[in-house]
């Protein structure tokens, strides 16, 4: 049997150990898919500006058009796009979205988590009981006699898309998709952001949802947020600031687990 001289044996550890540590590149494959989930209240075409930039830069888009009428349903919607994917995916979502995201994050493409002026679940929480322990400054939400919610449309610029056109605004009161009672009081189960990378934007002028509870949501899960002066619209007012969140989710700048 061949002896190795205790200098050579010391030196080929070295050389190992130097070896193993200084080969990072197929530990995390790049992330060049992302999954943009509307909230309620909107559809699928407020994200077109944020797509837009994101494909310009090299990213594979795909918008969620998810029914509203239960979380279970959405989360469905949500997986049946994301098992589309031929990657790591960066699966965001806005208001409403934020819980489908949550639940919809444990899916095996997901790589990272966005939240865009979002509700941030944790377990046995949902968007109704979030929303009461911190109220938004908006009271025009209003039920339909079949169980659903909808933004009175005197008040949807104001207390939605203050920082929009008003022609703008009008369109998207008058195409809102109205979320069911049933998915706003649905608890979730298993949030992904525990132990998936989280980024999020908080909107500081937000009616719709408090800028409050978006920092107290953030902060106690450890998410990376980025504040931005804008509407609970902000990804339509601000798509570069949105999209720029994204993309540092997709190469993990920055991220920690508080």
């Amino acid at each position: 049997m061949m002896r190795i001289a205790p200098r050579l044996m010391i030196g080929l550890l070295a050389a190992a150990v130097t070896a193993a540590t200084a080969a990072p590149a197929d530990a995390a494959p790049p992330v060049r898919n992302v999954v943009l989930v509307h909230g309620a209240f909107a559809d699928g075409s407020g994200w077109n500006a944020v797509a837009q930039i994101l494909e310009r830069d090299g990213y594979n888009v795909t918008i969620v058009q998810q029914p509203e009428t239960s979380l279970e349903d959405d989360v469905a919607a949500t997986n049946r796009v994301l098992d589309m994917q031929d990657g790591p995916t960066v699966l965001v979502g806005h208001s409403y979205g934020g819980v489908i995201v949550t639940e919809a994050g444990n899916n095996a493409h997901v790589s990272a988590l966005v939240y865009v002026a979002a509700f941030q679940p944790d377990t046995g929480e949902s968007l109704a009981s979030l929303g009461a322990s911190m109220p938004p400054a908006s009271t025009a939400v209003t039920p339909t006699a079949d169980g659903f919610l909808f933004i009175a449309a005197p008040a949807f610029r104001a207390d939605f898309a203050a920082d929009l056109a008003a022609g703008v605004a009008d369109r998207m009161s008058r195409s809102q998709v109205p979320l069911s009672v049933r998915a706003a009081t649905a608890k979730v189960a298993t949030p992904a952001w525990k132990r998936k990378p989280s980024y999020a934007v908080i909107a500081t002028q937000d009616r719709s949802l408090n800028p409050e509870l978006q920092r107290k949501m953030y902060k106690r899960s450890g998410t990376i947020a980025t504040e931005i002066a804008a509407s609970h619209a902000v990804y339509i007012s601000q798509p570069a600031a949105v999209a720029a969140v994204v993309e540092k989710a997709a190469t993990r700048v920055e991220w920690r687990r508080e």
